[in-house]
């Protein structure tokens, strides 16, 4: 049995909450940050007594110390399992997607947050709906469910499974990873936003390397779309070689670009997932 894989995520900012947790808070409670001084009249807790601070008080009266308590937040991961989802070379980016989950989901615990799941392809996936709760295996039951998930049988138009899904989250506060590849028009991802303002949202960016790399020029490529089932073959020239690499770019540009001006600064995922780097990237972007 493999060792769990951790990472430490953070929210910019205070978390508000009632459930302890490792996140800081902006309630007072049993914490160890220093916040104020308060009247024990006001604050009837004689064990938080501070009587230098009292003595010095003008007027006189007894001071009690506040600190400022740190909470646990909701996290949720909302994974798109659309065809596109189900390619890869020597693994599927799904398959990539579970080991973030899995590794999400021992972090979650250790940190003493509630994780939850949502899914989406053509339609809302409530057979891979999983509720936020708080517990060491939740995690690898996630990821075994999407390892093991198939095709909808549901037919839904447009971004219908996206929309429905979102809007179950709309409102809510907390921290919020979005697992896919991306390859939306730019109208989805602002949709997709627009519905979770009230949260801190990771886009977490899963690309397989045959995606961003192309093959050698001079050879044909039969190619499919795997959401349409369509195919083709393309004689890579070596303009059309360039053309892949630019626009492998270009989206790469368009994405950081497009989701960080909304605080959401995505993460990318190209053939493993790695944990101390997505830790990495948490300290540089939640300062």
């Amino acid at each position: 049995m493999k060792d769990p894989v951790e990472f430490h995520y953070r929210l910019p900012g205070r978390a508000s909450g009632f459930r302890p947790g490792t996140h800081p808070g902006t309630g007072f409670g049993a914490g160890q940050e220093f916040a104020m001084h308060a009247r024990l009249f006001d604050h009837p807790d004689p064990r938080r007594l501070d009587l230098r601070a009292s003595q010095r008080a003008v007027p006189r009266e007894w001071l009690v110390r506040l600190h400022l308590q740190r909470v646990a937040v909701p996290v949720q991961v909302v994974v798109d399992v659309s065809a596109s989802m189900r390619f890869g070379t020597r693994r599927t980016k799904l398959d990539l997607a579970a080991d973030f989950v899995e590794a999400l989901g021992y972090s979650a615990f250790r940190a003493g947050d509630q994780l939850g799941m949502l899914a989406f392809d053509r339609d809302a996936r409530e057979d891979l709906f999983v509720p936020a709760r708080h517990g060491r295996g939740v995690g690898d039951e996630m990821a075994t469910r999407l390892r093991h998930c198939t095709m909808s049988p549901h037919i839904a138009n447009g971004d219908a499974g996206l929309v429905r899904t979102l809007d179950r989250l709309a409102g809510r506060r907390g921290l919020v990873f979005l697992v896919s590849d991306f390859h939306w028009p730019r109208v989805r991802l602002d949709a997709a936003l627009d519905r979770l303002v009230s949260a801190r949202v990771v886009p977490m960016v899963i690309w397989d390397e045959a995606e961003i790399e192309p093959p050698h020029e001079g050879m044909f490529l039969p190619v499919r779309d795997m959401e349409s089932g369509g195919k083709r073959t393309l004689w890579l020239r070596p303009r059309m070689v360039q053309q892949w690499r630019e626009n492998v770019a270009k989206r790469r540009v368009e994405l950081k670009t497009t989701l960080g001006r909304r605080g959401a600064h995505p993460f990318f995922v190209e053939g493993a997932f790695d944990a101390e780097a997505l830790s990495r990237h948490f300290l540089e972007t939640a300062a």
